[in-house]
């Protein structure tokens, strides 16, 4: 009975430690190729920007922006889409996704009310803010990191994990606003 209580300690440590070290091996790879440029003054400037073009708005004016932004996909006429996707920080971003060589799959900038900065591809929705990359993040401090589920990313037909974290202010260490880098589940 000894040895089977001790086979499966044993047997759930190893699975935790495997099911680990992808994760690991994610957060390691955006630590080191991703997260310095969320320190940089353009990024740093946009994300104070869009915090402060946002600030005062209600959650209903933010409920009608995200399905603006919503009805708008798949449009000829975007202007909340385009106002976002087309920006110099999406464009940035777009080109992080293309020099990855297949590992990032998406990179989503948010503000500190978890509306989209910046966008390397258009996504579902405008406010992230309902959901575990911006509440896991940026509501938690500025030391956060969140890492979904790998789920099929069906814009990109990937395995994907999302690294989410927090975006902080290069001078004062305060939160600013959070960042969600999908990677290539397969690539780890």
């Amino acid at each position: 009975m000894k040895q089977l209580l001790l086979s499966s300690i044993a047997v759930c440590l190893a699975s935790t430690a495997m099911a680990a070290e992808p994760q690991d091996s994610m957060i390691a790879y955006v630590n080191d190729n991703v997260r310095q440029f969320f320190m940089t003054g353009p990024v740093q400037s946009a994300v104070r920007f869009s915090g402060a073009k946002h600030a005062d708005l209600g959650d209903s004016d933010i409920a009608a922006l995200d399905q603006r932004w919503r009805l708008e996909i798949g449009q000829a006429d975007q202007p909340t889409v385009s106002e976002v996707a087309e920006n110099e920080l999406s464009h940035s971003l777009q080109s992080m996704v293309e020099d990855s060589g297949g590992i990032i799959t998406e990179i989503i900038v948010m503000d500190n009310r978890g509306m989209n900065v910046a966008v390397s591809s258009v996504t579902s929705d405008f406010w992230q803010g309902d959901e575990a990359k911006f509440q896991q993040t940026y509501l938690v401090g500025p030391d956060a990191v969140h890492v979904s589920d790998v789920d099929l990313d069906e814009s990109s037909q990937t395995y994907q994990a999302q690294v989410s974290f927090v975006i902080v202010d290069k001078m004062s260490g305060s939160p600013i606003g959070a960042v969600t880098v999908g990677v290539n589940a397969e690539a780890f």
